[in-house]
This record gives C-alpha cells, sequence and structure tokens, in this order.
C-alpha cells in the first residue's frame, strides 16, 4: 500500500443543518406573507390622496397625503366629528373632497349669528372662526335617511355642504373616512381627529 507524502487533512463531511434550513425556510415564509398582506390591506381597504385647497386647516394643509379607509362605512355608518372623502353627487370626474361631518340623517342643522346649531344645540369645536356664509343653512335643513352634512374646518374658505352645487351628501357618495395625515409643513404625521 503506497503512503502519501506530505500533509493530510481529516475533511468532515458537511451536512446540512435541519433545523437552520427550517428557521431560514420559515423567515422567507413569513416575510412574504407580511409583504403580501400589506398589500391586499392598502389595495382593497386602504387608500391614499391629497387634499386639495385649504378648507381643512389647521388639521389638514393644502396638498398634504392622507390615507383613508375604505371599508369602515360598509360595515358601520358614518358619525359626526368623522373626517370623510367623497365625490360630490357621485362626480366620478371631480377631484376627492375632504370634509368633516357636521349632521347625520334625522339631525336639523342651521346657522344664527355665524354659529352652527345642529338640533339646537351649537356646535363650534372643529371652526377656527365664525361661519360667515351660512349658504344652504341660512334657514333650517334636516337630513333625510342617508345624507350627511359636511364642512371645511377653515368653514370661511371652503365649498363645502353649504353650497347648491354640494348639498348634503349621499353615504353611497362618501369613499371613506380619512384617518391618517403624512407630516406637511406645520402638521405632524399622526392620526386624524
Amino acid at each position: 500500500m503506497a503512503r502519501r507524502k506530505g500533509l493530510t487533512f481529516y475533511q468532515k463531511k458537511k451536512k446540512l443543518n435541519i433545523v437552520l434550513l427550517k428557521e431560514i425556510i420559515s423567515w422567507v415564509f413569513w416575510i412574504f406573507a407580511s409583504i403580501l398582506l400589506a398589500v391586499v390591506t392598502v389595495y382593497c381597504v386602504g387608500m391614499q390622496t391629497s387634499v386639495i385647497g385649504a378648507s381643512m386647516e389647521p388639521s389638514l394643509y393644502n396638498g398634504q397625503d392622507i390615507f383613508l379607509n375604505r371599508l369602515v362605512y360598509h360595515v358601520s355608518s358614518p358619525k359626526t366629528g368623522d373626517v370623510v372623502v367623497f365625490l360630490p353627487n357621485g362626480n366620478e370626474k371631480s377631484h376627492y373632497y375632504v370634509k368633516r361631518i357636521v349632521g347625520v340623517p334625522g339631525d336639523t342643522l342651521c346657522v344664527k349669528k355665524g354659529i352652527l346649531y345642529v338640533n339646537g344645540s351649537a356646535v363650534e369645536e372643529y371652526f377656527n372662526d365664525i361661519i360667515a356664509e351660512p349658504g344652504l343653512l341660512e334657514n333650517e335643513l334636516t337630513l333625510e335617511a342617508d345624507e350627511y352634512f359636511v364642512i371645511g374646518d377653515n368653514c370661511n374658505n371652503s365649498e363645502d355642504s353649504r353650497s347648491a352645487n354640494i348639498g348634503s351628501v349621499k353615504k353611497e357618495y362618501i369613499i371613506g373616512k380619512a384617518w391618517f395625515k403624512m407630516a406637511s409643513g406645520d402638521s405632524e404625521m399622526g392620526l386624524i381627529e
């Protein structure tokens, strides 16, 4: 038998570490599942749009990106104080309007001396000024079933339900509830109140 000359090294056969392989496959699976869930959620439930105009200042600013939940109003009804995104009269050629709901079906609204009254109670918490132009609320208005009344927080610089060309907003024209805003100018990123 011939002997090998020189150095010899014992080489161990490398065994595939099954535990490590399972861990890697698990990580890949969960990363893929998370990305898929995020895409499906954003596509089916969420939506991003931008605020157009100064009608919602100081809550939201012109050009500020917001995210909305398109599913929430399929399972519940809009509430007073919700910031909603809608198409006026369902006009799909119009840009999205972003306003705050101040009246829900059955409410009676009017503006007296620059103050909004809903069912006889003054509402001043949403507006940064007195209302100069009452528009359709010069006289009392009672909302029908499935009608909502919306006004911008910057009430004197807002085209909203007080305008005859918009009027009350039907639930079917509401795209969704605005719930999150991106940082813009003086406004920080966060939930929309």
